[in-house]
């Protein structure tokens, strides 16, 4: 119903009376209205029309909560809403009345609620509208019309973003249209569920229809984006697109070309590039072409120079002497060669006439004189050549005087102690492995030489030197490596003098013996240390397969389940060659990473690939490698197998490089090592360092060995069951030591020795092993010793440092306490870590020597052996698992998935954690796998 009328106020009324009442009066006293009165007279203000502080504002209903429309005005006597047209009853509304602080006229505020139900009721094309109606004595005031609408957001997008794969640095487009809503979705991006602020990253643009634009993508730009919408009734969220910012690789400039392999003749030089410029991510392609490049080089070789003929004499010189000459010139020395050693002019006397008259003339005294002379000259050559002949007699018999300058200027003799003499065939043969102490200690005691080519240890007959010790050698042939799977004992080099496990006799004699010992390992038998070998292993394997371990060594062979027909059984084994023939000749730069390892029996047939895991020594985190795999040929030569990134499709074989080992997949059995080659000179060899002391000292003399050995558990085991032989015990934790192939030397010193108890017996400041001595990786316990002397027996104790560096190269230092007569307790433990590896087991059969059960390793491989267009087959399944080097070699076996996990076996076999397997396969989305190896795993 309609509002009551407003009141209306007399006060106007009343003041025109007033004035009415006046203009009379003045009329009586006979004077005009005008004379009097101005020709405006002031009147009280008029109120003004209602004015709204607050109009009523659009609203929405969400779900079935009803909204509040407000309004406020002044000067106002009466407030109403009308809605649709129509007035809204006057109980609906809420009023209040309230004082304008700084004009002091009354505000008045009306509320009303507007529910759901009174919006779905409304017909017509027309929204539910609203707007308040202001009185007041002036007149009305009406507000704005506010729309009442019931709020709500679909839940389907009209449009979601698709994930796309684009090249860097292209612009990429991501749409979206959001679902209908009241009121209209805000839309914003999320990447990564961050979202997605253009205003602080300028190279994101979203467009006013609501779309994504990367304007240059880039790497971080790999993401996960998402399209949200919301509006005040719900939020909604779109797939999730993936985009991938691919980088096809490019090949950095070309290296510089490294020198000439051969320093003396036709050779060849080597540069190279990486696909690096940019490195290809994220699936793109790889560079085309070749990362390396070969061209054959010449290098002059030096020319010494040599004497021409003689020329004729000259003629006789009143004198009485002629003359002749020669040149250096046959041919002239060039390209660094030596010059001519010798004279350039020769003289003697003349004895034609005019000699004989001028004799003649002197007379008698000046022919005696000089017949005198002649005597005397001769007696004094004379007693030289005695001297010299007793001094040479004398210094053959004493074995107590060193050459305290090899060390230092003829570096590392092949001899134990001296360099031999032609003219004593008694001392030790020059083709001896080198102890590399011949500056640092003395010798006292026998000298034993050991030929290649006899099973005979001759030795000399002077009586100086002692009896030989009671001592026993073992040799194992490593011949029979190749028809048997095991190592028998061979015959006594030394007859039938009783073992007795140690060596008698000063540790100088021990470790001399020790340098015999590493002659022996000849090219026809491997020998071995007393007591136990632990250099092989053997079993037989059926069609269930099973694993082959080396103890201590980190030599492994893995035969997968079905590698060997079904119903056939082979016997099988694996050896560390330690023999002389099984060393790989140096060629230029080339190096010996890991020790060479036969598997056999050759010639065996392989339904599928084996897995050998051999230790190397090198830093694979410096790219100045070439890495190959070489085998040895039944007649000893060395061939090459594979050179790592050079791969074809007639390759034999895959090799997955890992820090510190090698896993080859092998369809034949053979004897193989693994080697690289340094083209920049800045390749590294990882070796480590290690110092071994006498257990028990009964002499003044005390001999500190320093090993340099390649870092690989074989190397390590080696040395440490040799000096346990020899009584010898490991006084520090081995160190490790980055060697760069820069032709440098390793320099070994000793300092901070307590002078007043003890004096070092090296004559020169430092010792040094030559570099190629190390970086051939032929020379097996290379070693220098450092001999110390007490001058009392009452000193026990000894403190010291070794400084161990590769010239202007990296370098450790030991800070060394020792206490001498007291086994190193600290250091027992861990001589019996290093060597309780060789109790371990050695083979394991069937299903015992895998982590992966056959079951769920069969429904892996039917999984993903069949090819998908979208890839997520057993190729994701490689890049996953970081053996995607060379794809071809796995698509040509029959199960490319199973010959991967036979992979991950060899390099999980010491963890056997199969969570990496299993992040795998989840990232890949075969989540049905999961649960198969969650249940059947357990079972």
């Amino acid at each position: 119903m309609p509002p009551p009328a407003p009141r209306r106020r007399p006060a106007a009324f009343i003041l025109l009376l007033l004035l009415l009442l006046l203009r009379r009066a003045l009329a009586a006293a006979g004077l005009e209205y005008s004379d009097v009165l101005p020709d405006s007279f002031p009147s009280a203000p008029a109120e003004t029309l209602p004015h709204f502080l607050l109009e009523p504002q659009d609203a929405y209903i969400v779900k079935n909560k009803p909204v509040e429309l407000v309004c406020r005005a002044n000067p106002a006597t009466q407030i109403y809403f009308k809605c649709n047209g129509e007035w809204v009853n006057q109980n609906d509304h809420v009023t209040k009345e309230s004082l304008d602080e700084v004009t002091g006229m009354l505000v008045r505020e009306v509320q009303i609620e507007v529910s759901r139900q009174q919006v779905e009721e409304l017909f017509g094309l027309e929204d539910y509208w609203c707007q308040c109606v202001a009185w007041s004595s002036a007149g009305t005031t009406k507000s704005r019309r506010a729309y009442v609408r019931i709020a709500y957001l679909r839940k389907n997008f009209d449009q979601e973003p698709l994930g796309k794969e684009v090249p860097l640095e292209h612009e990429v487009l991501l749409q979206c249209r959001p679902p209908e809503g009241v009121p209209q979705a805000e839309v914003e991006w999320l990447r990564n569920e961050d979202v997605i602020d253009p205003t602080q990253d300028t190279n994101f643009l979203i467009t006013i229809d609501h779309n994504l634009i990367i304007k240059q993508a880039r790497l971080l730009d790999t993401a996960n984006y998402t399209c949200m919408a919301k509006n005040i009734v719900a939020k909604r969220r779109s797939t999730t697109a993936a985009v991938i910012v691919y980088v096809n690789g490019g090949w950095s400039t070309w290296s510089e070309w490294s020198p000439c392999n051969n320093r003396c003749g036709r050779g060849w030089q080597k540069r190279t590039r990486t696909c690096t410029n940019p490195a290809p991510l994220n699936g793109g392609s790889f560079c085309d072409g070749q990362p390396f490049q070969k061209i054959t080089c010449t290098t002059l070789c030096p020319v010494d120079g040599a004497w021409t003929e003689w020329s004729k004499w000259s003629a006789c010189s009143t004198e009485c002497t002629h003359w002749r000459s020669r040149e250096c010139a046959a041919p002239a020395p060039r390209n660094g060669g030596k010059d001519c050693i010798g004279v350039l002019l020769d003289s003697k006397n003349c004895t034609d006439g005019l000699c004989l008259q001028m004799l003649e003339a002197t007379g008698d005294v000046a022919l005696y004189a000089g017949l005198v002379v002649a005597i005397f000259v001769f007696i004094v050559i004379l007693m030289a050549v005695g001297v010299v002949v007793y001094r040479r007699r004398c210094r053959d018999f004493d074995t107590d005087i060193t050459d305290s300058s090899a060390a230092l200027t003829g570096g590392f003799h092949p001899a134990n102690f001296k360099t031999s003499r032609h003219d004593n065939p008694q001392l030790l043969h020059p083709s001896m492995q080198p102890d590399l102490t011949a500056s640092a200690g003395v010798y006292r005691g026998p000298m034993y030489a050991l030929q290649d080519s006899s099973d005979k240890i001759p030795m000399t007959n002077s009586p100086l030197l002692d009896p030989l010790p009671n001592l026993k050698i073992k040799v194992y042939n490593s011949s029979t490596a190749s028809s048997s799977p095991g190592l028998h004992d061979g015959t006594d080099l030394l007859g039938g003098i009783p073992a007795t496990g140690t060596y008698p006799g000063d540790t100088t004699r021990d470790s001399h013996f020790a340098n015999v010992r590493n002659k022996a390992l000849g090219s026809q038998h491997l020998l071995n240390l007393p007591r136990e070998h632990g250099n092989s292993a053997s079993g037989t394997f059926g069609y269930l397969g099973g694993r082959l371990t080396v103890p201590g060594t980190g030599v492994s062979l893995l035969v997968p389940h079905g590698a060997i027909p079904q119903g056939k059984f082979y016997e099988m084994y694996l050896v560390l060659n330690k023999a002389e023939s099984a060393l790989l000749p140096s060629e230029g730069t080339q190096t010996v990473l890991s020790p060479a390892v036969t598997c056999g029996p050759t010639g065996l047939l392989l339904c599928r690939p084996v897995v050998l895991t051999i230790p190397h020594c090198a830093d694979v985190g410096s790219s100045d490698w070439i890495y190959q795999l070489k085998t040895q040929s039944h007649q000893g030569n060395w061939e090459e197998v594979v050179t790592l990134d050079e791969e074809t499709l007639n390759t034999p074989c895959y090799c997955q490089l890992e820090a510190k080992s090698c896993h080859i997949l092998l369809d034949q059995l053979g004897t193989y090592v693994f080697v690289g080659e340094s083209y920049s000179r800045s390749a590294i060899k990882r070796l480590q360092l290690a110092i071994f002391a006498p257990t028990v000292c009964t002499s003044l003399e005390y001999n500190l060995k320093v090993y340099c050995l390649e870092d690989t558990p074989d190397a390590l085991k080696e040395v440490l069951e040799l000096e346990r032989t020899l009584g010898g015990y490991l006084l520090e934790e081995p160190k490790p030591l980055p060697f760069k192939d820069s032709y440098h030397n390793l320099r070994l010193s000793i300092h901070d020795i307590p002078h007043a108890l003890w004096r070092s017996k090296l004559l020169a400041k430092y010792q040094e092993i030559p570099f190629y001595h190390i970086w051939s990786g032929s020379q097996r316990a290379l070693h220098c010793t450092f001999t110390l002397e007490r001058y009392s027996q009452a000193s026990t104790e000894l403190t010291c440092k070794i400084c161990v560096r590769q010239v202007e190269g990296e370098g450790q230092i030991f800070q060394l306490h020792v206490t001498l007569g007291e086994h190193a307790s600290s250091f027992d433990t861990l001589r019996s870590h290093h060597s309780c590896a060789t109790t371990t087991t050695t083979t394991q059969l069937g299903p015992y020597a895998f982590k992966i059960p056959l079951s769920i390793r069969q429904k892996i491989c039917n999984s993903l052996d069949a090819p998908n267009s979208r890839g997520n087959d057993w190729r994701l399944l490689a890049q996953k698992l970081s053996m995607d080097r060379y794809l071809n070699y796995f698509a040509t076996k029959a199960s490319p998935t199973g010959v991967l996990l036979d992979l991950w076996e060899a390099e999980h076999q010491d963890d056997g954690d199969l969570n990496t397997l299993a992040s795998a396969l989840e990232e890949m989305g075969k989540s049905e796998m999961l649960v198969v190896m969650a249940t059947e795993g357990d079972c």
